[in-house]
């Protein structure tokens, strides 16, 4: 069993104009480290499975006011999945969306309003807070979509992998302008043994031995 406990209760909870604030993160890493693209087919992402549900969800929860919102995402994370990392700086968004306690209900209760961050896994725990009423599963990205229960979490997914092709593109930029930076050096280059006849005072006056 996992020494850690998780959160119960919402007496810290934050709320924001009646709206629960919410707090949570795409968990990913590289395939295979050896073998891994700098594209988006390089990583998989990781979703939980929700208690007493076969929907898979990615880690999220109740923002609490002795935290930060990234404290919060990366406390969910632990709980939920039983995963470390750091989270990328910018957010991925921010969702409103009914509980799915609520899911059903015309009332404005039950609203909630989640803040997404991507997260670079470095650590898995054999043991977690909610291991017994969660399972872990690793995806492909485009396995991720099609699973996920929840239209907003599919659109975060979304923005995920479209910060993966851009910073794909920037990569790619950056590897064919040092090509370019290279090719242009090499035609340009000064040769290094060049030598131009000349007499032998002048060879003598020269810092440079007539190098051309």
């Amino acid at each position: 069993m996992s020494p850690l406990q998780a959160r119960v209760g919402r007496q810290r909870q934050l709320y924001d104009q009646g709206l629960r604030l919410v707090a949570g993160c795409i968990p990913y890493r590289l395939k295979h480290v050896e073998d891994a693209a700098a594209s988006e087919d390089g990583f998989e992402v990781l979703m939980v499975s929700s208690p007493n549900r076969d929907d898979l969800v990615f880690p999220k929860g109740g923002w609490e006011n002795d935290e930060s919102v990234q404290d919060a995402a990366l406390r969910e994370a632990l709980e939920e999945a039983g995963i470390k990392g750091e989270l990328e700086d910018e957010e991925l968004g921010i969702w409103e969306f009914r509980s799915k306690s609520r899911e059903n209900s015309c009332s404005r209760e039950g609203y909630c309003k989640g803040y997404m961050f991507a997260l670079v896994v470095t650590e898995v725990l054999d043991y977690w807070p909610e291991q017994g009423s969660r399972e872990r599963r690793w995806l492909s990205i485009s396995e991720a979509i099609k699973l996920c229960r929840y239209d907003w979490m599919r659109e975060a997914l979304e923005v995920f992998q479209e910060r993966l092709r851009c910073k794909d593109r920037k990569h790619q930029l950056r590897e064919e302008s040092m090509v370019v930076s290279v090719s242009e050096a090499t035609d340009h280059q000064i040769p290094s043994m060049c030598f131009v006849k000349t007499s032998d005072t002048q060879c003598l006056d020269s810092p440079i031995n007539a190098l051309c």
